[in-house]
């Protein structure tokens, strides 16, 4: 402990044990509001370095008696969690300088604020409270944050205003916000969020096309977590799940019209009606081509007609079939084997040729049903896009096969009109 005995321009002089005086630097007394309140006869903490310089004087420092009690005082308060008055006095790489009581502190940028900033100068040089998070004294470091204390501010206000609320419960709420997976609500001054499926039972492509900031919304609270203060709501909790009925409106085998709402690769969701929607996969869009593009048929908001394939309710999933609503060309074709077609080539391979009829489909021209010489080199008599005759030998397995020599006599019938063996 000393007292001040005379205050300079550049120092102040204090009286020590023994009536010893020694000079401070005016620069140790100029963090904070410290050299306003000290005057002649006050009384600080010296720290003493050396009993005489190489000048015959005391070498004393008010800046270092500061930071050993600062650092004793933060080793407390680190383990009681006491909230502290700092200054961000500067910026280094991955956050700030908090200065606390004159000891350099390191707050990381994350630890600023709740939310991240763009622009701290508000804050800079200003007293802002903070906690202790860690503190190494070996290295004689120590990390602080704005952020804890504003959560535990946050959570205090949090906490006593879910007293007044419980799961079950149907409140009013303003939208705060809107994300691509759901809605921030404002219920009683409390933040909750409205998950994307909770808004309806249908599907909702994007949440702001429902909703608008400011906007009144009643909604029913379905999740009260205590631990981590997060409130869930639901706004389709309010309304009857269309599926507990779903068996007196639909039945399976029967057709419905509907609108397509989605393209997928696999397939296409079409609306039966406000929160009831089914799937046409691909196999079950098109009668020629089983893995067809949902998007070379359909188009969104197209109205079509679907037969409902299968209904599982407790999973809320509807099976469609588009294809099943139009004329099946297999059933028509299944009855014209033996007769001649002309088909246009779509591809040639190795071995065959792939050939289309008028209806779509795709049959195969093996090599051997060429001619009778079934020759592999006759593939190289045609090319792609010639229009050739052709008659159905065979259907099997959704799968049809062309003969050109069966059009042709059989050379073998010579020996049976001839009688010969």
């Amino acid at each position: 402990k000393a007292t001040v005995t005379e205050i300079t321009k550049n120092f102040i002089v204090v009286d020590c044990k023994a009536k010893m005086e020694g000079m401070i630097p005016i620069e140790e007394f100029k963090n904070g509001n410290e050299l306003d309140k000290i005057k002649v006869g006050s009384v600080i903490d010296v720290f003493l370095e050396r009993i005489e310089s190489f000048k015959g004087e005391l070498v004393i420092s008010h800046e270092k008696a500061k930071k050993i009690n600062v650092w004793k005082k933060m080793e407390k308060v680190f383990e009681t969690q006491e909230e502290l008055t700092g200054y961000i006095t500067g910026k280094v790489k991955g956050g700030y300088i908090c200065t606390v009581d004159s000891l350099p502190t390191f707050m990381p940028a994350s630890q600023i604020d709740v939310r991240p900033l763009k622009k701290v100068d508000h804050l800079m040089n200003t007293p802002v409270k903070v906690i202790a998070t860690r503190i190494d004294k070996n290295r004689g470091n120590v990390c602080t944050s704005r952020r804890a204390v504003l959560e535990k501010s946050k959570n205090a206000e949090i906490a006593e205003a879910l007293k007044n609320l419980k799961e079950g419960d149907i409140c009013e709420s303003i939208v705060k916000a809107t994300v691509d997976w759901g809605i921030f609500l404002d219920v009683n001054g409390v933040d909750a969020l409205l998950h994307v499926s909770d808004l309806s039972y249908g599907r909702v492509k994007k949440p702001h096309d429902l909703v608008t900031i400011g906007q009144k919304l009643k909604v029913k609270i379905t999740k009260i977590d205590t631990k981590t203060n997060r409130i869930s709501a639901s706004v389709k909790a309010l309304t009857e799940d269309p599926y507990e009925n779903l068996s007196k409106k639909y039945a399976v085998g029967k057709i419905y019209e509907g609108t397509c709402t989605k393209l997928m690769d696999y397939g296409c969701f079409v609306k039966l009606e406000e929160g009831v929607e089914g799937l046409i996969h691909n196999s079950e869009i098109s009668w020629v081509n089983r893995n067809i593009q949902p998007s070379k048929v359909l188009s969104a908001s197209q109205k079509i007609k679907v037969k409902i394939v299968s209904i599982d309710k407790e999973a809320k999933r509807i099976s469609l079939s588009y294809k099943e609503t139009l004329d099946n060309p297999w059933e028509k074709l299944s009855k014209t084997i033996g007769e001649k077609f002309s088909v246009k080539i779509k591809n040639i391979t190795d071995k065959s040729i792939f050939a289309e009829l008028d209806s779509g489909l795709v049959g195969m021209l093996h090599y051997k049903e060429i001619s009778y010489e079934e020759n592999i080199d006759d593939l190289k008599k045609f090319k792609k896009n010639d229009i050739i005759n052709v008659k159905i030998i065979e259907i099997k397995d959704d799968k049809i096969r062309f003969s050109k020599r069966a059009l042709d006599e059989d050379p073998m019938d010579w020996f049976r009109e001839n009688n010969k063996k």
